[in-house]
């Protein structure tokens, strides 16, 4: 064998992160930009990392840069060195001490826009020397992949390698707001909802099935206003366009908004609060981890 076979160089995690860039934006410019390089050293990058794999990773299109189905293949091992690199660099960023460092929280959209707020402003008063990192996802962000630290979940975790810490029962029901009902009145029975607007899922219905067992199967049909986004079905809610679902300690900070049927239609959810088991040596994932399973408690209690 000789000395050039055996110092083959692999392609690196730069090639990479560039090469992920381009399949997100679909071009070497917009790639360029988020990555703060220069879009020639964007294509010598793609180059690289084409000649290397003996590859062709993009084709052009009308709409810029389409990935191969080649690419494609390549872009959940991409993402899994992305999730890797940043979860080094969280890490890395405290050293040994507790109380400095970065740490990255992962929960849906409501409980992150509408409950965590106030929790984590609590945690940064007494620990100003760690910064937070919130990523708002419906999707149970993997935490063995490390795209997050901690992650505040309504359905109970089934991975292993996790400690999970089941919190309680957050209640669920169905509210209006004062103009909808001026304007509708408000339903007498659950079959009286079907002259009514409810808000809904469109093309998801996992939050629904998060829900448990339903009367009847719940279809996207039966809603007036339907979005994938908790916080847009919240806003309509808030809005006025229709009758939507809303957790009890939610619905109790806006105060104008109207039960509907509280003695016919009540959910529970599971709140829980995840860490990967390595993590519990880490002590600013460890702060944060208990002040959530404190503040989270108390607010159940209120509910």
């Amino acid at each position: 064998m000789t000395k050039a076979n055996k110092t083959k160089t692999e392609p690196g995690w730069e090639l990479y992160r560039t090469f992920l860039e381009v399949v997100r934006d679909g071009s070497l410019s917009g790639a360029a930009r988020k990555l703060d390089l220069t879009q020639p050293t964007v294509g010598r990058h793609i180059d690289a990392l084409e000649a290397s794999l003996h590859l062709s990773l993009f084709s052009r299109s009308p709409q810029g840069l389409k990935a191969t189905p080649a690419a494609l293949e390549l872009v959940s091992h991409a993402e899994a060195m992305a999730a890797a690199s940043a979860a080094l660099q969280r890490a890395a960023s405290g050293g040994a001490i507790a109380d400095r460092g970065t740490v990255r929280l992962t929960a849906s959209e409501m409980v992150g826009c509408e409950v965590l707020p106030p929790m984590l402003a609590r945690f940064r008063n007494a620990h100003p020397g760690i910064t937070l990192e919130l990523a708002l996802s419906n999707r149970n962000e993997d935490l063995l992949r490390r795209e997050a630290d901690i992650a505040v979940r309504m359905v109970r975790p089934r991975q292993k390698s996790l400690v999970a810490r089941r919190i309680g029962k957050s209640p669920v029901g169905l509210f209006a707001h004062p103009r909808y009902v001026e304007r509708y009145g408000l339903p007498k029975t659950v079959a009286d909802l079907e002259t009514h607007c409810v808000i809904g899922f469109d093309r998801d219905p996992q939050p629904f099935r998060s829900l448990g067992t339903m009367p009847q199967p719940i279809r996207r049909e039966m809603f007036g206003f339907r979005s994938d986004s908790d916080l847009a079905q919240f806003s309509a809610l808030k809005s006025g366009i229709g009758i939507g679902g809303c957790q009890y300690g939610i619905a109790r900070r806006h105060p104008e908004l109207v039960p509907v049927l509280a003695r016919m239609i009540r959910f529970e959810l599971d709140v829980w609060v995840v860490m990967h088991e390595d993590m519990r040596a880490t002590g600013r994932v460890r702060l944060l981890f208990d002040h959530l399973a404190s503040e989270l408690t108390a607010f159940l209690r209120t509910q």
